[in-house]
């Protein structure tokens, strides 16, 4: 009986890293489109003229989704994705800024959330055969 509710527990708290960080990447993911497409004209052409720019964010949506089939897999690689950007956007130009900060932790933080809960799940799942 303890075992299903902490399976169960550990289930929903997957759930949630998800969802937050799929909210997460597709928020991301169209302000990058949309942030900079006025500097080429703005429109669909100015949108696809800084489509390079969101490339970087299509890939962290593709690790959301890995981590959905996979979640230990997709959460650490999500994990090195958040260390990279956090250290990206905020240690090597002139500026900080907090806001980007806790959201680069964020991404860290719930990557390792996955990474902890997919083992644990795993763990739990093997001493109920």
């Amino acid at each position: 009986m303890e075992n299903s509710h902490q399976i169960k527990t550990l289930r929903i708290v997957r759930a949630i890293a998800l969802s937050v960080l799929l909210i997460l990447s597709i928020l991301v993911l169209l302000f990058s489109l949309l942030s900079g497409s006025e500097a080429y004209g703005g429109g669909f052409s100015g949108v696809m003229k800084n489509s390079p720019n969101s490339l970087p964010w299509v890939l962290f949506l593709i690790m959301v989704i890995i981590a959905n089939k996979k979640t230990v897999l997709g959460g650490f690689l999500i994990m090195i994705f958040g260390a990279i950007i956090t250290y990206f956007f905020n240690f090597t130009g002139g500026n900080f800024f907090l806001t980007t900060f806790i959201i680069c932790l964020l991404i860290v933080f719930l990557g390792l959330v996955l990474v902890f809960s997919g083992l644990a799940l795993k763990k739990l799942a093997d001493n109920e055969k």
